[in-house]
């Protein structure tokens, strides 16, 4: 590149590289040759990781003054940058990819486009994640958007198209679980409180419509919000397994009210299953909470007795199998006499 050379050493003759990369066609191969060079040079010279930086983030910020086939050119050799591992900081990067003018005209949402797309095709989807949470955009992925596009069905719309399918997908599960910690606070206020159930009960089937939560969640969420929104006694290790067990019947109605069919039965064992096992103090009242929800019609004796043969949760299951065998019998036992 201009044959400058250090002294001591001879010219290598052969193809030089053109000295201007916005000259090539907007494609991975043509560009990836100047990359590579500037990783060269930097690796010989590391200060000169802060100039790259600097020209990168004035180029972006000076988007708007390059044609369509000028920003795609940028924006393939961002990704580039990224993907070779020059050493450039991604917070710097989109910070100046967020200028107000940029977000407006839609050019900001056009470069991460074309920059995500390249970035995939050498790079992970993990990959491309770590470097937009050390920018810092994560989570503001959607104030790339236009003022009056800012909205979910705008974003999967826009991505999806552009067949960004993991980038939309890790957005509704981004979108659900904030969706789902929502209902978790709203409902552990109301249960605390002690508001009546039946309006619990309509709170929770609003939101759960509302959001289109998964049931699995869902039901996760309502079981965990009810058992820690019991005030638990550092030292009475009986006074809990009590309150456990009244906060379990009290609420059984809200349960029932939402484990409609039978997986939705088989999800709330689980549930219960999980929490018992990460809070060691209750793994004993298990079979005693599964008999209180059997008595107050909110699980089926044909879930349990499927739970206990094909359960898929491994969590505490060997000790949970253990502890509910008695109860099991006594189903299968019930069960036979009723054939006779």
């Amino acid at each position: 590149m201009g044959g400058r050379l250090s002294a001591g050493v001879k010219v290598l003759e052969g193809e030089k590289l053109p000295d201007y990369l916005m000259d090539q066609e907007a494609t991975h191969e043509k560009l990836l040759p100047f990359v590579l060079l500037l990783q060269k040079i930097i690796r010989r010279r590391p200060f000169l990781i802060k100039s790259l930086e600097n020209v990168l983030c004035k180029l972006i910020q000076s988007l708007e003054h390059f044609d369509k086939d000028g920003r795609e050119k940028l924006g393939l050799a961002t990704a580039m940058i990224f993907q070779q591992k020059l050493g450039v900081q991604p917070e710097n990067v989109f910070e100046a990819l967020m200028n107000s003018t940029l977000v407006a005209k839609g050019t900001s949402l056009d470069f991460f486009t074309m920059f995500a797309k390249d970035f995939l095709r050498q790079g992970s989807f993990d990959d491309l994640m770590l470097i937009l949470k050390k920018g810092k955009v994560e989570d503001k992925l959607m104030e790339l958007f236009p003022v009056s596009k800012r909205a979910p069905e705008h974003f999967n719309s826009h991505f999806e198209g552009a067949g960004l399918h993991k980038l939309v997908e890790h957005f509704k599960k981004k979108l659900s679980d904030v969706k789902l910690k929502e209902l978790g606070k709203e409902l552990s206020e109301m249960v605390a409180q002690e508001d009546d159930v039946d309006s619990v009960i309509d709170f929770v089937k609003a939101k759960s419509e509302e959001a289109s939560l998964a049931d699995s969640d869902i039901i996760r969420t309502i079981w965990t919000s009810v058992m820690d929104a019991i005030e638990w006694s550092p030292k009475n290790v009986q006074q809990n397994l009590n309150n456990a067990m009244r906060q379990v019947k009290k609420w059984a109605k809200l349960l029932g009210a939402i484990c409609t069919k039978g997986k939705h039965e088989v999800l709330l064992i689980y549930a219960i299953q999980t929490y018992c096992y990460e809070n060691t103090k209750l793994m004993k009242l298990f079979p005693q909470i599964v008999r209180t929800l059997y008595d107050a019609d909110v699980l089926a004796e044909d879930t349990i007795l499927y739970w206990y043969s094909k359960g898929q949760n491994q969590k505490g299951r060997q000790i949970f199998l253990r502890d509910i065998e008695p109860f099991v019998k006594w189903l299968e036992e019930a069960e036979e006499e009723e054939e006779d």
